[in-house]
C-alpha cells in the first residue's frame, strides 16, 4: 500500500460532500462520441462509445452501476485522455447504452466475459497498440476479477481501478445505513426503472413488475433478480463469488488502485490488506476522497478533479507518447 498526494478540498468536508459535488456541481466536458454496437457470440449486444481521433493507446472505460459514457468520471477521464492524444472507448453493461438488451440476463459486478471479449476484440483489429483499462466501482470489480481470472494471458498492459466494492456484502450492507441510504434509493429507482423499460412487455420477468416496490435495499433486489438471471443460487452465494477481493493476488497487469477510506458505499474493513495484492497491484490508499470524488483545489471555481491526473500519470509510464518504445515493449507486464 502506498500514500497519495491527494489533498482534499477544505470547502468539501466530509466524504458526502467529496461524492457529490462532482455529480451535482461539476459543469462536464463537452465531448462528440461515436458509439458502436459490438454483436456478442449469444446474441446480444454492447454499445460501445468511441472517443474521436487520437492515436496509439487504447483505454477501456468500464462505468459503475447503472453508469454510461454521461457519467461525470467517465466525460472528466475522455477528456484528460484527449489532451494526451490517446484514445478511449466506454464500454457499456448491457442494457446501459440507452436501449435494452436482447436478453433476460443484464450485467452484473462479475461481468468478466464481456469485458475479455471486447478486449480481445480490439486486440485483434490493433495487435500493435497498448491496451489498458480504468474501472469505476462496480465496473473496476468486474475488471479487478477479470484481472485475476486471466492472469498471465490478460492481453492489458495496464489497469487502474477507482473506489472499488472489494466485498459486495460489506457495500451491501454499508449502503444501508445512515445517509448511504439516499445513495441506495438512487440507484435502486435507476434499477428498477431499466428493469420496467425492459420486462414490460415481455413474458420473461423473474420478479413480476408490481412487485419491484417490495425490493427496497440492495440484498432484496439481488436476490430476487441480479442473483437468478445471471446463474447465482441466491444473493450470498452472488455477492461471494462476484467479489473481486479473492482475485487480487493473481493479477499479472500493471495494476493501480485508487480508494478513499471515507468511502461512504463501503466499510474500512473491506479494503484488502498488502498480503492480498499481487506484486504487480499498487494500492493508493487516502483518508478522504469519497465515493468516485477525490477532489482538490483552492476554490470550487477551480476545482482539481484529482482522478483524472493521477490515473493518466499512471498509465504513461506504462508506454511512451502516443505509442510504446521498442525498448519498453518487453516490460510492459512488469510490476509497477
Amino acid at each position: 500500500m502506498q500514500s497519495v498526494d491527494f489533498c482534499p478540498a477544505w470547502w468539501l468536508p466530509g466524504p458526502h460532500a467529496q461524492t457529490l459535488w462532482p455529480v451535482l456541481c461539476r459543469r462536464r466536458p463537452r465531448l462528440s462520441l461515436r458509439r458502436e454496437r459490438l454483436e456478442l457470440p449469444d446474441s446480444d449486444f454492447l454499445d460501445l462509445d468511441w472517443l474521436p481521433g487520437g492515436q496509439g493507446p487504447i483505454i477501456l472505460i468500464l462505468h459503475g452501476l447503472e453508469g454510461s459514457s454521461a457519467s461525470h468520471y467517465a466525460l472528466g477521464v475522455l477528456a484528460a485522455i484527449a489532451r494526451r492524444g490517446w484514445r478511449a472507448v466506454v464500454v457499456h453493461f448491457r442494457g446501459c447504452g440507452g436501449q435494452p438488451n436482447r436478453l433476460a440476463r443484464s450485467y452484473c459486478a462479475a461481468d468478466t466475459a464481456d469485458i475479455g471479449h471486447v478486449a480481445n476484440r480490439l486486440r485483434q483489429r490493433e495487435p500493435d497498440a497498448p491496451l489498458a483499462a480504468i474501472g469505476y466501482s462496480l465496473g473496476g470489480n468486474a475488471l479487478l476479477k477479470w484481472l485475476g481470472e486471466t492472469g498471465v494471458e490478460n492481453p492489458l498492459h495496464a489497469a487502474a481501478a477507482v473506489s472499488v466494492p472489494f466485498v459486495l456484502d460489506t457495500t451491501a450492507r454499508r449502503l444501508g445505513q445512515g445517509f448511504s441510504r439516499l445513495y441506495q434509493a438512487h440507484l435502486l429507482h435507476a434499477l428498477k426503472k431499466s428493469y420496467r423499460d425492459k420486462f414490460r412487455h415481455r413474458p420473461d420477468a423473474p420478479v413480476p413488475l408490481e412487485e419491484l416496490a417490495a425490493l427496497r435495499d440492495f440484498h432484496a433486489f439481488d436476490d430476487r433478480i441480479t442473483a437468478p438471471l445471471h446463474g447465482y443460487a441466491g444473493v450470498h452465494d452472488y455477492y461471494a463469488r462476484a467479489s473481486c477481493r479473492p482475485c487480487l493476488r493473481r493479477i499479472r497487469v500493471p495494476t493501480l488502485l485508487l480508494h478513499a477510506l471515507d468511502d461512504p458505499f463501503m466499510l474500512p474493513e473491506a479494503v484488502p490488506d498488502a498480503s492480498e495484492l499481487s506484486p504487480c497491484v499498487r494500492l493508493e490508499l487516502s483518508p478522504r476522497g469519497g465515493h468516485v470524488g477525490f477532489v482538490a483545489g483552492r476554490w470550487p471555481w477551480r476545482a482539481d478533479y484529482w482522478l483524472e491526473r493521477r490515473i493518466p500519470e499512471f498509465l504513461a509510464t506504462r508506454w511512451n507518447g502516443p505509442g510504446v518504445r521498442p525498448a519498453d515493449a518487453a516490460t510492459l507486464n512488469s510490476p509497477p
